[in-house]
C-alpha cells in the first residue's frame, strides 16, 4: 500500500471529500495540493481537485482505487485559494467540490490543458537592420515588411501587420527563415502610463491617501461617491500606484455592458497588460485571462462576478464597483455573493478592497456603522458639475399618451432643441407586459409559470421572461375568437414607438436585453450616442449603471411607481438606488441637468425623502426600520428553497422538513414558512420556500449544518429539487 492519499474535490453535489490512492510507480513528489485530476466515480469518471494529501484513510483497501489521471504537473490554485474554497464551501453550505470546480474556468473544468497562448513579437535582427533597400527590390513584399519594421523600432505582433490589405504571412516567413526577422513569445508592453488631465480634488485625494496608506494589509474602503464624483479616477490613480509596485489588480464590475467602456479608459491611462474575462467571451479567451493573472503576466484583471476566483501572483488590490448592484450575487446553483467573497479573499491576500457606488447597500453602511469598514465621501461632482435638479410630474388628472405626459414631452422638446440628448427610463422590455382581450377580459398567460405572456411588437411574438416560452400573436381571442386584443402596460418597444410618432426627425436609442443581444451592439449604440447631436435614448436599468453620457440633460422615469409597492422587504433599497444611479445620467458636466419623474402617488414619502434629502438619509432611515423589523443586515438569513414538478412532493418534503427541525436545537433561529413563493409556478415546477432567521450566523451556521445533513436523508428528498440560499437578497 502507498504511504499517502489523495483527499479530492470532487465535482459531485456531495458535501464531502473522497479519498484516492495516488497512479501506480508515481511519487508522492508528484503530488500537490490544487492539481487537477480524473478519477473513476460510480459507473463513469470525474473530475476533482486535490485538496489535501494524507498518511491514512479510513476507508479499507478494497474500496479505495486509484486516480486516472494527473492533469497538471504543478498546482493550479495555492494553499490560499484552496482555503478561500473551503470556506466558501462552509459559509454558504455548498458541495466542497462545485465550489472548487466553480474556482476554474470551464475549460480547466472539462479538463484540458492549462497552457498559455503567448504571443509572437517580431523584430528585425542584426543582419535584417543592415539591410539596404537594394537588398530587397526583388521581394516588393519582403520591402514593405522591412520598412514596417525600420520605422517602428520596436517588436511588434501580428496584430500590426492587419491593416495590410495582402498576404503578409509568406513574406514574413521568408524573413524569419532567412534570419532578417527574428521571432520572440510574450507579452510586450513598453507604453507609458497617461498622467490625468486634471488635479483630484481634495476628497478624491483624501480617498487615494488612505487607500495608498493601507497597501500590504487588509482594510475595507467604501467609496461613497455620489454619481459623477470621480470614483473612476480614484481607481486608476490607486491602480496606477499598485502596477508601479510590481503588483496586481482586480476590479469587478457588475454588468458585462460596464466592460468595454472601462477597458477603453484604463487603456488610455494604465501602460500595463490587462486582460478582461466574462460570460460573453469565449471559453478558451476566459481561459488565457485566468492563466495570465495566475502566473503573474498581466496586471489587471477586468471582469464581472465570476472572476473574483481568479488566483493573483502578485496581489495588490480588489476593486468592486457598483458594490450594491444585486448582479454580485450568483442566484443559481452555488449561491454566492461576490462582495462578500472580493473581501474574504482580501483578508486572505492581506491587501485592501475597496467598493465604490454613490448609492451603498445597507449591509455595508451597517459595517461602516460597526466599525468593519472605513468610510469615503466624495460629495460633489467634478468638473464643475451640480447635482441634478429632481422633480416630480404629478400624473393625476392628466392625459397621457402611452404613459408621457404632456409636460415631460415638453421638457424633451426644449432638450432637443438645444442639441442635448434625453433619457427615457421604463424598467420593462418588451412592447407591453399584458395582452387582453376587451371583449370578455381573456390574459395571454405562460403555460410554464405563473406569469403573463410579454408582447414583443418588433418580433411579433409573446414571450415569458421567466421560462423563455414563446410564441406568435393571436389575430383573435383564444377565448371568444373576437378580433379585440390589445396590448395592455409599457415596456421600452412602446415607449420608442409612440417618441417616433411625436419627433419623427430624432435619432432614438432603445437600450435593453433585447436590442443589445449581438456582439458589440451595446458599444456600437454608446460610440453613437457619444458622437453627440439631439438625441434620445429609452431604456431599463442598464442604462443606470455607470454609463457616462456628456450631452445628456434630462432624465425622465417613466413609470415608478410599481417599484413603489412589493411585498419584498428590499424593495425599496433598490427602488431608491435605481432612481439615483438613473438620474446620475443627468448633467454630468458643465451643463445643468433635470429628472422628471412620472408618478400618481406625488405624497409618497420614498419620493419625497429622494428629492428633498437624497440617499444618505433615506438610507439611515431604512436602517432603523430594519432594525426594528428585525430584518437583515441586522438579522441574519437563510432560505431553503424546495421545487418540484408534482406539488404534492413539495409538500410532502417540506412536512418532512419540519418534523427534523422539530427534533434539532432550533434556540435562536426563527422559522417561517413554508410557503409558496411568490410566483408559485415557474418553467412547469411548483416552488415553496421557508426562511430562517437568527440573530448571529454562528447560531444560524450551526443550524444549518445539522439541518441539510439530515435533508437527503429523508425519502421525500428523491422526488424534489432543493437549495439552499445563505444571506438571499431575492425571495421569489
Amino acid at each position: 500500500m502507498p504511504t499517502f492519499y489523495l483527499n479530492i474535490a470532487v465535482d459531485v453535489p456531495l458535501s464531502r471529500v473522497f479519498d484516492y490512492l495516488p497512479l501506480a510507480d508515481s511519487l508522492r513528489t508528484d503530488y500537490h495540493p490544487g492539481q487537477r485530476v480524473r478519477v473513476p466515480f460510480g459507473r463513469s469518471h470525474k473530475n476533482g481537485l486535490i485538496l489535501s494529501i494524507s498518511a491514512s484513510s479510513e476507508l479499507s483497501s478494497k474500496q479505495l482505487k486509484p486516480i486516472a489521471e494527473l492533469f497538471d504537473q504543478q498546482a493550479l490554485l495555492s494553499s490560499q485559494d484552496l482555503a478561500l474554497s473551503r470556506w466558501m464551501s462552509s459559509y454558504y453550505h455548498h458541495p466542497i467540490g462545485e465550489v472548487c470546480a466553480q474556482a476554474m474556468p470551464k475549460a480547466l473544468r472539462a479538463g484540458k490543458p492549462a497552457s498559455l497562448d503567448l504571443p509572437k513579437n517580431y523584430a528585425l535582427s542584426p543582419s535584417g537592420q543592415a539591410l539596404q533597400p537594394t537588398d530587397l527590390k526583388r521581394s516588393r513584399r519582403q520591402a514593405e515588411l522591412w520598412d514596417l519594421l525600420q520605422q517602428n523600432n520596436k517588436p511588434v505582433t501580428a496584430e500590426y501587420f492587419a491593416g495590410l490589405s495582402w498576404d503578409w504571412r509568406s513574406p514574413l516567413k521568408s524573413m524569419i527563415d532567412k534570419g532578417w526577422v527574428f521571432v520572440a513569445e510574450g507579452f510586450n508592453n513598453d507604453r507609458q502610463s497617461t498622467a490625468a488631465s486634471f488635479k483630484p480634488n481634495s476628497a478624491q485625494q483624501t480617498a487615494i491617501d488612505e487607500v495608498s496608506q493601507a497597501q500590504q494589509s487588509f482594510q475595507c474602503f467604501l467609496l461613497d461617491g455620489v454619481t459623477g464624483s470621480g470614483k473612476t479616477e480614484v481607481y486608476l490613480q490607486l491602480i496606477q500606484q499598485v502596477i508601479a509596485a510590481g503588483r496586481q489588480v482586480l476590479v469587478l464590475l457588475p454588468e458585462i455592458t460596464l466592460t468595454p467602456q472601462l477597458a477603453g479608459r484604463f487603456k488610455q491611462r494604465l501602460a500595463c497588460q490587462m486582460v478582461i474575462s466574462h460570460s460573453a467571451l469565449s471559453d478558451g479567451q476566459r481561459l488565457q485571462a485566468w492563466l495570465q493573472i495566475q502566473q503573474g503576466l498581466a496586471s489587471l484583471l477586468l471582469g464581472t462576478r465570476s472572476a473574483v476566483f481568479t488566483p493573483m501572483q502578485n496581489p495588490g488590490l480588489i476593486i468592486l464597483d457598483e458594490e450594491h448592484d444585486s448582479s454580485f450575487k450568483q442566484q443559481e446553483g452555488f449561491r454566492y455573493s461576490a462582495r462578500d467573497v472580493a473581501i474574504m479573499r482580501a483578508r486572505d491576500y492581506n491587501i485592501p478592497v475597496l467598493l465604490g457606488t454613490a448609492t451603498p447597500s445597507l449591509e455595508s453602511l451597517y459595517n461602516v456603522q460597526q466599525g468593519r469598514f472605513k468610510h469615503l465621501l466624495l460629495p460633489e461632482r467634478t468638473a464643475g458639475a451640480s447635482h441634478p435638479d429632481m422633480r416630480l410630474i404629478d400624473c393625476r388628472n392628466l392625459r397621457l399618451d402611452n404613459h408621457l405626459s404632456q409636460p415631460l414631452l415638453t421638457a424633451i422638446a426644449k432638450t432637443l432643441e438645444r442639441d442635448e440628448q434625453v433619457i427615457l427610463f421604463v424598467n420593462r422590455r418588451g412592447f407591453a407586459p399584458v395582452l387582453m382581450c376587451h371583449s370578455c377580459g381573456w390574459l395571454a398567460q405562460c403555460r410554464h409559470c405563473d406569469s403573463r405572456l410579454v408582447i414583443h411588437k418588433n418580433a411579433h411574438l409573446l414571450r415569458c421572461h421567466h421560462c423563455g416560452m414563446e410564441h406568435s400573436i393571436p389575430r383573435v381571442c383564444p377565448s371568444c375568437e373576437q378580433a379585440e386584443l390589445f396590448p395592455l402596460g409599457l415596456g421600452t418597444e412602446r415607449l420608442e414607438e409612440t417618441l417616433n410618432t411625436h419627433f419623427p426627425e430624432v435619432p432614438i436609442s432603445r437600450i435593453d436585453r433585447d436590442s443589445t443581444r449581438k456582439k458589440d451592439a451595446m458599444q456600437s449604440l454608446i460610440d453613437k450616442i457619444h458622437q453627440g447631436g439631439a438625441q434620445i435614448m429609452v431604456g431599463t436599468q442598464m442604462l443606470a449603471k455607470g454609463h457616462h453620457f456628456p450631452n445628456v440633460t434630462l432624465v425622465g422615469m417613466v413609470d415608478v411607481d410599481g417599484g413603489l409597492f412589493s411585498c419584498d422587504f428590499r424593495a425599496s433599497e433598490r427602488m431608491s438606488q435605481l432612481m439615483i444611479q438613473v438620474a446620475g445620467r443627468a448633467g454630468r458636466e458643465e451643463k445643468l441637468g433635470r429628472v422628471l419623474i412620472q408618478t400618481h402617488h406625488p405624497e409618497h414619502p420614498l419620493l419625497n425623502t429622494l428629492i428633498h434629502d437624497g440617499y444618505g438619509p433615506f438610507a439611515q432611515q431604512a436602517l432603523s426600520e430594519r432594525q426594528q423589523a428585525q430584518l437583515p443586515p441586522y438579522h441574519y438569513q437563510a432560505l431553503l428553497r424546495v421545487n418540484a414538478l408534482d406539488e404534492a412532493a413539495v409538500l410532502r418534503f417540506l412536512s418532512e422538513v419540519q418534523q427534523l427541525i422539530s427534533q434539532l436545537d432550533s434556540r435562536g433561529i426563527e422559522v417561517l414558512g413554508p410557503v409558496p413563493a411568490p410566483m408559485l409556478k415557474r418553467a412547469g415546477r411548483f416552488r415553496y420556500q421557508l426562511l430562517l432567521q437568527s440573530v448571529t450566523r454562528k447560531t444560524r451556521f450551526e443550524f444549518l449544518h445539522a439541518l441539510l445533513g439530515g435533508l437527503d436523508r429523508l425519502k421525500s428528498s428523491r422526488h424534489i429539487r432543493w437549495s439552499i440560499d445563505v444571506d438571499p437578497i431575492d425571495l421569489f
